[in-house]
């Protein structure tokens, strides 16, 4: 099995926590994203590594496949990262009831 090189960008490192979360290889889910099965891994690899970062378009297509929102890739904070995914998966009242609970919390910490 080859040796994976460390992510250099955020954004390469929540693709691959991603990926592994849903346990997806990289030629798999270049496939999955319209990519040619003949560059789809190695394309993949550049973007985990940080050699390239992906368009927004892309970086779209691959959260819609991982099942994560799109902002998951940029988020700097592991904490907001990890509500984000969480926040995702919610009814649109729901969204509204963390939104007014944070709200709350924000109003009561000043």
């Amino acid at each position: 099995m080859p040796r994976q090189s460390t992510p250099s960008t955020l954004f390469g490192q929540r693709l691959r926590d991603a990926r592994g979360k849903v346990g997806i290889p990289q030629d798999k889910l270049g496939v999955a994203i319209g990519m040619d099965e003949g560059s789809s891994s190695a394309r993949i690899s550049r973007y985990e590594t940080g050699t390239h970062e992906p368009p927004f378009a892309t970086a779209a297509n691959l959260a819609a496949a991982l099942n994560v929102p799109v902002a998951y890739f940029y988020c700097d904070d592991d904490r907001l990262a990890y509500l984000l995914t969480l926040c995702s998966k919610l009814t649109d009242n729901q969204k509204d009831q963390v939104i007014a609970l944070a709200l709350e919390l924000s109003d009561s910490a000043e």
